[in-house]
């Protein structure tokens, strides 16, 4: 699936920040290293969600007003927001991208702040709670990504800093 044959506007995701829209809509968020980029569709409503996170759990950090900026909260925040907009509980399925190994020691090994890994781990635990599947994902690894979610489909294009794409 090249650019340019996605749906509708494209609208950018930036960090912290969470969108829901109805299709047609593109949503982008880029540079995705140790965050991750959580997408939650109803695929019969073509409503969807797009969070751009840096942290596992809101209530491990003192600054902790922006909800969009942690894993459990924005996941909540975009299935509530959802569901007012329309779209059916029992029908929301889960994508996840990031979480990469971006921090090495001066010895090459990983280093002690993993937070990539935390965040992949919180994310399957919040929507574990909330009952909502995860359809695919592309998580992990140690090179950035780039995402673009059409909101039409459901299909996401993902683009690594090592020039690699594919469409989940």
């Amino acid at each position: 699936m090249a650019q340019s044959q996605l749906a509708g506007p494209t609208v950018k995701i930036g960090l912290a920040e969470y969108r829901v829209a109805k299709a047609p809509m593109v949503m982008m968020t880029m540079a995705l290293g140790s965050c991750m980029g959580i997408v939650l569709y109803d695929h019969d409503t073509k409503i969807g969600g797009l969070a751009h996170v840096m942290h596992p759990k809101r209530d491990l950090v003192k600054n902790n007003i922006n909800k969009a900026k942690f894993v459990d909260s924005a996941i909540s925040l975009m299935a509530e927001r959802m569901v007012q907009r329309g779209a059916k509980k029992d029908r929301i399925v889960a994508k996840l991208f990031g979480g990469a190994r971006m921090f090495t020691n001066y010895k090459g090994t990983p280093g002690v702040l993993q937070i990539g890994e935390k965040n992949i781990l919180s994310a399957r635990e919040r929507l574990g709670e909330l009952e909502i599947p995860v359809a695919a994902e592309c998580v992990g690894g140690n090179r950035g990504r780039t995402i673009c979610f059409n909101v039409y489909d459901g299909s996401v294009l993902v683009r690594d800093a090592g020039g690699g794409e594919i469409v989940l």
